[in-house]
C-alpha cells in the first residue's frame, strides 16, 4: 500500500512562507556584476579604498546607492564597485587625478549602455534628450553615488516629476487647475529616453489623450468622443480631431495645467 503525503492547510502555508523568504535573501543579497567594464589602455584595477582617497563626497554615501549592487569579483584587487562603470584606475591614481585617465560617464554614455541596453536603443529614436550628442548625461536625471537611480522612488520625498521640472520650469506649476496626468507623473505621457513621437509622447497625437478620455457614446448617438471634463458639450469630437492634436486644434493647448480655464486653455 502505496501512503502520499497530506499536504494541510498550516503545511502549505508554512512551506509557502519560507521559500518566499529564501527567495527575497536570493535577491538582496546577489550582487549584480558587469561582465563588461569599460576599458582603459594599459591601466588595471585598484580597488575601490584607493578611489575613497580623494572622491570622498562620491564615495560617502555609495553604499545606499541602486548602483552599489555592481561588483567586479575578484579577490586579487577585492572590491571594485567605482572601476565597474569607470573603468581600472592605476593610471588615474598614478597621475594625481588628471582628467582623460579614466572613463567618464558623463561624456560616455557607451558606460552606461553596457548595462541599459535598452535604453541606448531609445535614445537611437527619433525624439530623445540631448545624450548621444553629449549635450546630457544619464546623471542629470539619475543620481548614481547615492540613493535610488530613479528619483522620487522608494522613500524619497521628493516627487519623480521633480526631475524633469528642474529644467522643463514651465510645466513645474502649481496651476490652478492641474491635469491630474501630471500626479500620475512625467511619464505617464512622455518616454524621456526617446521616441519616434514629438515631444517624447509615448503614443501618437490624440490616442495619447484618448487612453484616458475615452467615454462610449449613448445608444443611438453619434459615437462622439467626450472627455470627461466636457460632458456638457454637444460637440463631436471626432471631426473637431482631424484638425489636429487634442492641444493643437485651439482647444486643450495647455496640457499640463492651467491657471485661467479648468479645459486647460490660456
Amino acid at each position: 500500500m502505496i501512503t502520499r503525503p497530506r499536504w494541510t492547510k498550516n503545511t502549505l502555508i508554512f512551506g509557502g512562507t519560507a521559500i518566499w523568504g529564501l527567495i527575497l535573501i536570493g535577491c538582496v543579497s546577489v550582487n549584480r556584476t558587469m561582465l563588461a567594464p569599460p576599458k582603459v589602455a594599459g591601466a588595471e584595477f585598484i580597488g575601490t579604498k584607493e578611489c575613497v582617497q580623494c572622491h570622498e563626497d562620491q564615495t560617502a554615501h555609495f553604499e545606499s546607492a541602486s548602483h552599489a549592487r555592481l561588483a567586479l569579483a575578484d579577490p586579487k584587487v577585492g572590491d571594485t564597485g567605482c572601476e565597474a562603470c569607470h573603468g581600472p584606475g592605476s593610471i588615474h591614481a598614478a597621475a594625481g587625478g588628471s582628467k582623460g585617465t579614466i572613463v567618464n560617464p558623463r561624456k560616455s554614455p557607451e558606460t552606461c549602455f553596457q548595462c541599459h541596453l535598452d535604453k541606448r536603443a531609445q535614445f537611437s529614436l527619433p525624439n530623445s534628450h540631448q545624450v548621444m550628442n553629449g549635450k546630457m548625461g544619464c546623471s542629470d536625471c539619475h543620481e548614481v553615488h547615492k540613493g535610488n537611480a530613479i528619483a522620487g522612488t522608494g522613500a524619497d520625498l521628493e516627487g519623480m516629476n521633480a526631475t524633469c521640472t528642474k529644467c522643463h520650469t514651465q510645466q513645474k506649476g502649481p496651476f490652478v487647475y492641474e491635469h491630474g496626468a501630471m500626479r500620475e507623473g512625467c511619464v505617464a505621457c512622455h518616454n524621456p529616453h526617446g521616441t519616434i513621437n514629438a515631444k517624447m509622447l509615448v503614443a501618437r497625437d490624440a490616442n495619447l489623450c484618448l487612453r484616458c478620455h475615452l467615454e462610449a457614446g449613448d445608444p443611438g448617438s453619434s459615437g462622439q468622443i467626450n472627455a470627461n471634463a466636457i460632458r456638457h458639450t454637444s460637440e463631436n469630437h471626432n471631426s473637431r480631431l482631424m484638425q489636429g492634436t487634442c492641444w493643437s486644434a485651439g482647444c486643450h493647448e495647455q496640457p499640463h495645467g492651467s491657471n485661467a480655464s479648468f479645459h486647460f486653455r490660456n
